[in-house]
């Protein structure tokens, strides 16, 4: 039987968010291709982090002392091999910076090709149909798989619902790879650390998102009281955060964050599409906006054409009312 190989990135031991996004687009190609769905992740089969696997037939924990830190060299190797013994049809990653520095060495090896930034699946005449986004969001390219298996694939983050990542439990294989010390060419540097501040919006259930239009920086508190009774993260569009109202690592755009909250409430945003690519993911958008011809109404499930001056305020008097 056909398989459908997703590699995923653990922070702490556990599978990030973008990973559990990865396996829910593993595990819908696998369901519509009639595939197996196998998981692997670099770490001890002991980890706790496994017990969040239960998506697969196969869960594959691959174990070397080399990889304790990551190093292209090392991944690209070890992936290689794992893919070697699984033979799968797909291989799916999670479109992270460690991925598009391993991930095109990885697919040179193989003699393979490697589609990034994939934002969905799709069948297409029994075939399946991969789709990524160009020019900042403007055109969509639909893909085929026309070469040799495997086809490597990244998956944009918020593209798929880390929730949908569940189906029948799976014990832990150990996949110790062959890695020569040698064959390292690369030593680690200090880990990355974000800064204390640092928001993840990509994480957030809920999120309320500012414009141009609240018009002053005086006017954020209007919105930042609604977010606060909603128990939501605050995000803005571009123009906010380079006027400097709001710090950058808020934006949600396609030079900020892409987010998939289950709940984006965009407040004097028009709805450019720079912006949408980095929201359009979210599981119900709710558009504040005065000017009814506005583009974030197009992709808006609820749209209030009105004063944000007057609708946030009532908003939020109605949501603390509500909370009693």
């Amino acid at each position: 039987m056909n398989t459908v190989l997703v590699f995923l990135e653990a922070k702490s031991g556990e599978p990030t968010r973008i990973s559990l996004e990865a396996l829910a687009a593993g595990a819908q190609m696998a369901a519509a291709t009639g595939a197996e769905l196998a998981v692997a992740m670099v770490g001890a089969a002991t980890g706790a982090g496994f017990e969040m696997l239960g998506a697969a037939r196969q869960v594959f924990a691959i174990e070397d002392p080399l990889l304790s830190e990551y190093t292209a060299d090392g991944f690209t190797a070890s992936y290689a091999q794992l893919i070697e013994q699984v033979k799968p049809e797909f291989v799916v990653l999670p479109h992270t910076y460690q991925v598009r520095d391993f991930a095109p060495r990885l697919a040179t090896r193989l003699g393979r090709v490697l589609i990034s930034d994939v934002t969905g699946i799709a069948m297409d005449a029994g075939k399946v149909t991969l789709t990524r986004q160009l020019f900042q969001g403007k055109l969509n390219g639909h893909y085929h798989a026309v070469a040799h298996a495997p086809t490597l694939l990244s998956v944009q983050a918020g593209a798929f619902r880390a929730e949908a990542a569940t189906v029948t439990q799976a014990s832990v294989t150990t996949f110790t790879p062959n890695l020569d010390a040698a064959s390292i060419r690369t030593k680690p540097g200090e880990p990355f650390r974000a800064a204390a501040q640092t928001v993840d919006l990509a994480s957030a259930p809920l999120l309320v998102s500012v414009g141009r239009g609240i018009k002053d920086e005086a006017n954020l508190p209007l919105v930042k009281e609604l977010a606060e009774a909603l128990g939501a993260e605050l995000a803005a569009s571009r123009p906010i955060c380079d006027a400097g109202w709001l710090p950058m690592e808020r934006q949600v755009g396609s030079s900020g964050q892409t987010v998939a909250p289950k709940l984006y409430l965009a407040v004097g945003i028009s709805g450019a599409i720079q912006h949408l690519v980095g929201m359009k993911g979210s599981q119900c958008v709710v558009a504040i906006n005065k000017d009814e011809n506005a583009p974030i109404f197009e992709i808006a499930d609820y749209g209030i054409v009105g004063d944000l001056f007057e609708v946030v305020p009532a908003l939020t008097a109605a949501v603390r009312k509500a909370k009693g």
